[in-house]
């Protein structure tokens, strides 16, 4: 079996050989800037060192802008403080900060009214914006269809993104104060998604659809089961239908936080997967897997051991050596490695788990 094979088979229920060994997130999805300095060039060669399979991930992505196009230049401002103002084409501004593990965040959102939200969708949401697609599109369509890793359909998620138009304090408001508004960003953007969808599946089969969220934090969800239902039930059944008819098994939502409590309304919606079920937000991959026997997990495994060194490892380790007998579970850590982890215990890490992934 290829790596294709042993991810859609295990997130899915099906035999498999072996799960696959995945990078899942890694540092920054490559290096820690530390690890860059300690050995230069190790960026381009970390895959390859570690025997990671399938990319990027473990699952690629395409270059197909899902997002909003043909926005206006970025502007980069320096302040005197050190940190750099990034005012956004789309209206939102971002703080940069130089040497931060989360190096940037949002201090101004693009939709602070239903009139900023109409010129936006106008604007820039048109889902036949041919520059949309890469100029080589061509030859991406022909690697994929030779390829052995899995590939996604990516979809900035139907709160994920309603948060990036207003920020989640103000989309907690506008479920209350403007819900009309609400549900015309998540529908719009999700009909927009599945119409780029529509050309993209003509050239390619796809293996899974992935949904960024990132709804919740350790002490649970943003919003409560019935806002859930009301709002993004709709938009995930069309998602799923959208799946069914056109031959892909896996609708796998990224989402942080406590996510327990959202992994039944989302398996009722027609999702099959979530990932990443941070350890230290709460999350027990065994209680889940009780609880809900058919939903694919990713990720899973405390990344804070890293930092503490090979006997906290090993214990994880021995973890998700048990995990994996269970089924629908793919190894990795529950989030991007931070910079207090040295890259030799990052490579202890991995090396071990790739131990007990291929030799299972």
């Amino acid at each position: 079996m290829n790596t294709r094979q042993r991810f859609v088979n295990v997130l899915t229920g099906k035999p498999v050989d072996r799960v696959p060994f995945m990078k899942v997130f890694g540092g920054w999805n490559a290096v820690c800037r530390t690890w860059e300095q300690e050995y230069p060039g190790i960026g381009k060669c970390i895959d390859e060192l570690l025997h990671f399979e399938g990319g990027y991930r473990g699952w690629q992505i395409t270059n197909v802008n899902m997002g909003l196009s043909s926005l206006p230049p970025t502007q980069h401002i320096p302040q005197s403080d050190g940190t750099t103002l990034r005012r956004m084409g789309d209206g939102s501004v971002q703080i940069i900060h130089g040497n931060q593990d989360f190096a940037t965040h949002l201090v101004e959102f693009p939709v602070k009214s239903a009139s900023d939200w109409d010129r936006i969708k106008k604007a820039y949401l048109d889902p036949a914006d041919p520059s949309r697609f890469p100029a080589d599109w061509d030859q991406d369509v022909a690697r994929y269809r030779d390829r052995d890793f899995p590939l996604q359909l990516t979809h900035g998620g139907v709160y994920g993104f309603a948060r990036n138009m207003m920020g989640d304090e103000s989309l907690a408001y506008a479920f209350y104060d403007a819900p009309q508004l609400v549900h015309d960003i998540m529908d719009t953007y999700t009909d927009a998604a599945i119409a780029i969808w529509t050309r993209m599946v003509q050239d390619v089969q796809f293996d899974l659809i992935e949904c960024w969220e990132d709804m919740a934090c350790r002490n649970g969800s943003f919003i409560s089961p019935q806002m859930f239902r009301e709002f993004m039930t709709p938009n995930y059944q069309k998602i799923r239908q959208f799946a069914g008819r056109h031959g892909i098994p896996i609708v796998l939502v990224d989402c942080d936080g406590y996510i327990e409590d959202l992994t039944a309304v989302m398996l009722e919606a027609g999702v099959t997967a979530l990932y990443p079920y941070e350890v230290q937000a709460g999350n027990d991959v065994d209680r889940v897997l009780d609880k809900y026997p058919t939903v694919g997990v990713i990720g899973g495994l405390n990344k804070n051991v890293m930092a503490a060194g090979k006997e906290q490892i090993d214990r994880e380790i021995a973890k998700a050596h048990r995990l994996i007998q269970r089924g629908r579970f793919i190894p990795g850590p529950d989030h991007f490695v931070l910079s207090d982890v040295t890259f030799a215990n990052y490579r202890y890490f991995m090396e071990r788990l790739r131990e007990v992934v291929v030799n299972p």
